[in-house]
């Protein structure tokens, strides 16, 4: 999922940065290479805890 959404996201943020200039592919693929960890440990770090209250929202929302 890091994978994909750090892709992703480092295409639209270099867009809104630079716009589509000569350069776009590989400005891109700079910023996904240096996104893709940081969105790989940012996963793994949050990814329980994101877990656990989606697990308790779907809970609370059954419920009613």
């Amino acid at each position: 999922m890091s994978l994909v959404l750090s892709f992703l996201m480092s295409a639209w943020v270099t867009y809104l940065n630079l716009g589509f200039v000569d350069a776009f592919l590989q400005r891109w693929m700079q910023a996904w290479l240096k996104a893709w960890p940081a969105a790989a440990i940012i996963s793994f770090v949050f990814g329980p805890a994101v877990n656990r209250t989606s697990l308790l929202l779907t809970r609370l929302v059954i419920r009613r």
